[in-house]
Parts: structure tokens; C-alpha cells; sequence
């Protein structure tokens, strides 16, 4: 019989982002998104840059995850993140200023130079997060 749920884990090196029994998760995998219901066959993937989303009961939610793994069981995702961060964790103004900051670096910095790579993964980051405040629909400035 097919599990009728699944326990999603995820982990950063800092800290346990979540742990909630959810019905269906999508997440940023390297080559695209993909689609997890219960009972999915076991996998391992490399994860990219993106925004995993969650359903729980009626509700939506979205996390933020910068690189890492996830291995797809039947009935639990667990997913190991560089960085992490729940929408609502998300402080609005604090991420406008650093996607301005990397912008400008970005600008200044050569081409494929360390300070450029280094600019272009903040450029990212804040890129996701303003993502996923978007799709929450929350100000994110709750946690001040």
C-alpha cells in the first residue's frame, strides 16, 4: 500500500530548517524541478538554486534551498542544504539591500574572477529569497 505522506527533513550545516508531514514537495533539483508525491521511488539528487515548495493539508509554503542533495524515499524527502530559510524567515528590507550590494559588485568585479563568482552567488541568493517572500505573499518583515 502506498504511504498516504511524507516526512520532509531539511538540513543545514547550521541548523534543522523543518521537519512537517506534507502531501506533496517540490524541489529545485541541478536539471529542474521535480515533482514528489507519496510513494515515489527511492532517489538521489543533486539540488540547484531554487524555491522548494510544500503542501500541507490546503496550504502552500515555500522554502529557500542553495545547493545541496535530497534523497526521495516513499514516504520522506530529505533534503541536505548549503543554505536554507522558511519564506517567513525572510527579512524584506535586509534582502533588497543585498541584492542591490551584489548587483553593484557584480558590475565592478572581472568576469569569472572569485570576487565575481562570489557576487553572483549573493546576486543569487537574494534573487530566491525575494522569490519565495513573492510567493508567500508576506512582507517578510514579521522577524524584523
Amino acid at each position: 500500500m502506498l504511504p498516504e505522506a511524507i516526512e520532509l527533513q531539511i538540513v543545514t550545516p547550521e541548523r534543522h530548517v523543518l521537519q512537517e508531514t506534507v502531501q506533496t514537495v517540490e524541489i529545485p533539483g541541478k536539471e529542474g524541478y521535480l515533482g514528489i508525491l507519496p510513494g515515489h521511488a527511492p532517489l538521489i539528487t543533486e539540488l540547484g538554486v531554487g524555491i522548494l515548495a510544500y503542501r500541507k493539508g490546503s496550504e502552500s509554503r515555500y522554502v529557500t534551498i542553495i545547493h545541496g542533495f535530497a534523497e526521495v524515499l516513499p514516504d520522506r524527502v530529505i533534503v541536505l542544504a548549503e543554505i536554507s530559510e522558511r519564506a517567513e524567515e525572510i527579512d524584506t528590507a535586509r534582502t533588497k539591500a543585498a541584492h542591490d550590494r551584489a548587483q553593484a559588485e557584480l558590475a565592478k568585479a572581472g568576469v569569472g574572477s572569485d570576487e565575481w563568482e562570489r557576487q553572483k552567488l549573493a546576486l543569487e541568493r537574494a534573487l530566491v529569497r525575494m522569490q519565495a517572500m513573492g510567493k508567500a505573499g508576506g512582507s517578510g518583515d514579521a522577524h524584523g
